[in-house]
């Protein structure tokens, strides 16, 4: 959990994080991410629907164990983040790490 916190946090700082559940299911639709993560309370409906355009596009989905409020406080946001999509890691392994564990 810990090395997943690490990893998410710098390729926030260092990559390009798009946050919101509209725009990672844009970004899934569209097959231009790298990652798409939704929190562990987000919505059931847009989950699904995350994981349906992820699925489609070969796009790896992972489901934060944290809630929507812990995940925005991980990534410096003042607000809720039921999810986000990772266009570009920056120096993150954090796709490689969710490649791995979904083997």
């Amino acid at each position: 959990m810990a090395d997943l916190d690490t990893s998410l946090t710098i390729a926030i700082k260092t990559g390009k994080v798009l946050f919101g559940s509209n725009s990672a299911l844009n970004s899934a639709m569209s097959g231009k991410v790298q990652l798409v993560i939704a929190a562990s309370n987000c919505p059931n409906k847009v989950r699904v629907n995350l994981e349906r355009y992820c699925k489609i596009s070969k796009i790896p989905f992972l489901v934060y164990p944290k809630t929507g409020l812990e995940l925005g406080r991980l990534c410096g946001k003042p607000f809720v983040v039921s999810a986000l999509a990772i266009r570009d890691p920056g120096d993150s392994d954090i796709v490689k790490r969710v490649e791995e564990s979904n083997v």
